[in-house]
């Protein structure tokens, strides 16, 4: 079977001065365009997993009505409005809370994921 011919098949191929056979504007024929590639991100380890222990204090203080309700709010938020309110929330609560403050696990409440 012949090759379909394509319009440039018609007229002379001109080589420019100074450019080797084979290379194209800069790059070898057949080989793709290759880009410096950046560092990848130093990535930071992973935050501890908290402790049953945090984890079982934490549950406790969501499950505790008398600090407010925990719906559409974090647990530090929590905190803050019940020790703005005078209802004297456990300070070992806030502790945790500060100390973990990337785990989502502690960040917040049991009821978090429900739609309010």
């Amino acid at each position: 079977m012949e090759q379909p011919r394509r319009i440039t098949d018609s007229f002379p191929r001109r080589r420019r001065a100074g450019r080797a056979p084979g290379r194209l504007k800069g790059r070898l024929k057949g080989c793709p365009r290759l880009r410096p590639r950046a560092p990848p991100p130093a990535e930071e380890p992973p935050p501890s997993p908290p402790d049953q222990a945090i984890l079982e204090m934490l549950r406790r203080f969501d499950l505790a009505w008398e600090y407010g309700p925990c719906t559409g709010i974090t647990r530090l938020q929590r905190w803050e409005r019940a020790q703005a309110l005078g209802l004297s929330p456990p300070d070992p609560v806030r502790d945790a809370l500060l100390e973990h403050r990337d785990n989502p696990d502690v960040t917040y409440s049991l009821w978090h994921e429900y739609a309010l």
